[in-house]
């Protein structure tokens, strides 16, 4: 407890952190504040309580901004969806090939059609959201209205995504994976009050093995996101003035899951469409009423099988499109080093290629397995709110966003170290197994 006490005051301690930290807090107060500023032309008292099905998963996303009509009650999700297709098209389309290896340039030409792309998706979704709100509680309901929302819906989107650049900007972490956390944490409290309320003192003992499964759910996320595989790198001798350096073997690691929380979000995005979809065209089709029904539950096989795989394709693809063989191996060439029984070059580029597809394999299965997780614990009798938390988009988003935002803060924590040995004038060596980050 003395050392965590200590660290919180070293954080506190720099200047540019602390005002980071408070800057995350402000702009995310601003964004909770917003989840409950209803629509013009609905009465709150008569909105439904909570979503079901796959709505509630969503409305778990936004912290009860969908179940709340408010102004942002499609959040983020829809600039997700076009960094979606964004992301397609840089494989399929040559010109945002080109753009993709601009460098900096390119990205922000991609961040700006992705920007312009979202404004169609969120006035499209909201056409499905604007269907889904409880008639009853629509005041004057009618064209003025439909389009009245269908406007503030998508200032809300895209203010949500200006304060997620703000908060990557001027403060801590990915802003927009930040803004998804901060919805589902402030749901948890609900969900465990509400389960131990359900369980009674009766299932008291049920509750507490609830809580032990929850807690190594979570501990095989960790490990999920933190694991690594570690190719091996020599350095050959080299000579620098009189001193001769000895060769030095350190890694390369490889992360099992290195696409982290993205194939989710992405898979999750995608899965919210057919429900909003089909709400639209409910009455009009049969169609569109099996497919609202089987992709508006997700404890449905047709959901589960469709989510799963959804996830084994993103990670592959933004595995493949977030780490480069060929730049690691001719970086590995640049600054003379080798895998032990690989030749440099092409060689040691499809060596890496060839483990980075057998790791990424099974840790986008247990990916898969983690998400669909929520669906056997309600099998099991945890209540809805809670199973959400079993894994799922909602836990492997927190856990992700979590771990990046601290060691984001470690980093700060280990500059500011290096700056007072630099201000003292003792400067010391380190080393470290890690060869190169790709």
């Amino acid at each position: 407890m003395k050392k965590f006490i200590e660290t919180i005051k070293n954080i506190f301690a720099i200047e540019d952190l602390r005002t980071r930290i408070f800057n995350t807090l402000f702009f995310i107060a601003i964004y909770r504040l917003g989840s409950f500023v209803v629509l013009p032309g609905v009465d709150a008292t008569r909105l439904k309580d909570g979503a079901a099905g796959i709505f509630g998963i969503l409305d778990t996303l936004l912290g009860g901004a969908f179940s709340n009509a408010s102004i942002f009650a499609l959040g983020i999700m829809p600039y997700i969806s076009a960094s979606i297709v964004l992301q397609l098209l840089t494989i399929a389309v040559p010109y945002f090939q080109k753009l993709q290896k601009e460098g900096e340039s390119g990205r922000k030409k991609i961040n700006q059609y992705t920007r312009f792309l979202t404004i169609p998706i969120v006035l499209a979704q909201s056409v499905g959201f604007i269907a889904t709100i409880n008639a009853d509680a629509i005041v004057n309901p009618g064209a003025l209205f439909t389009v009245s929302s269908m406007i503030i819906i998508t200032a809300g989107t895209l203010f949500c995504m200006w304060l997620g650049e703000k908060i990557t900007d001027k403060g801590i972490g990915n802003g927009i994976s930040m803004i998804i956390m901060i919805g589902i944490v402030s749901r948890f409290p609900g969900a465990i009050i509400g389960e131990a309320a359900a369980k009674g003192l009766n299932g008291a003992l049920i509750f507490l093995l609830e809580l032990v499964v929850l807690f190594f759910v979570v501990m095989a996320v960790i490990v999920l996101t933190q694991a690594v595989r570690q190719i091996p790198v020599q350095y050959a001798k080299q000579i620098g003035g009189t001193a001769q350096l000895n060769s030095q073997r350190q890694f390369i690691p490889m992360k099992v899951n290195a696409a982290g929380v993205m194939p989710i979000i992405f898979a999750q995005s995608l899965m919210f469409v057919p429900a909003i979809v089909a709400s639209v065209w409910q009455s009009e089709s049969d169609l569109a009423n099996t497919i609202g029904v089987k992709f508006s539950d997700y404890t449905s096989w047709e959901y589960n099988l469709v989510f799963g795989t959804l996830i084994l394709l993103f990670t592959y693809f933004y595995t493949a499109i977030s780490v480069n063989p060929n730049q690691i191996a001719d970086d590995l060439k640049r600054s003379g080093g080798f895998v032990p029984g690989v030749k440099p070059g092409a060689d040691t580029s499809e060596y890496i290629d060839e483990v980075l597809t057998r790791i990424t394999l099974p840790g986008a299965l247990a990916l898969a397995l983690i998400a669909i997780f929520p669906a056997i614990a309600l099998l099991f009798g945890v209540t809805r709110p809670f199973s959400a938390f079993y894994g799922g988009t909602s836990l492997i988003i927190m856990v992700g966003v979590v771990l990046d935002t601290l060691n984001q803060i470690q980093s700060y924590l280990l500059m500011r170290h290096y700056d007072g040995m630099m201000k003292s004038g003792k400067v010391r060596g380190r080393s470290t197994p890690i060869a190169l980050a790709s």
